[in-house]
């Protein structure tokens, strides 16, 4: 099982995105994918909204994600989002143990 969050990051003033440039910038996202249980950690740009950043942050399993956020991690990313005065959309996902359906694999090229 795998636990996947997507969090819209939303500012002002291109102030989402400079956000994700200074995590990058600074090493927080390094260092998060070396955190034991992260399995990704990704932002991307939705084409229709420039104040919004997607962030994909993917785990093994809750005690990861808990561990993460009592580190000391956290407490960067927090600043960094309250220096840009950013809101945040959150959606959680469990990962299908089954996989993808046979009936699905006809549309996905390899």
């Amino acid at each position: 099982m795998a636990i996947t969050v997507n969090i819209y990051y939303t500012g002002v003033n291109g102030n989402a995105r400079k956000f994700a440039e200074e995590m990058v910038a600074v090493g927080v996202v390094d260092d998060i994918r070396k955190e034991e249980g992260n399995l990704k950690y990704e932002y991307f740009f939705p084409m229709n909204d420039t104040e919004t950043v997607l962030l994909i942050d993917s785990w093994v399993d809750q005690r990861a994600i808990d561990i993460h956020h009592s580190s000391e991690m956290m407490k960067k990313i927090i600043t960094l989002r309250e220096k840009y005065d950013l809101h945040m959309k959150v959606e959680r996902y469990i990962t299908d143990e089954n996989g993808i359906p046979k009936s699905d694999e006809n549309f996905i090229k390899n």
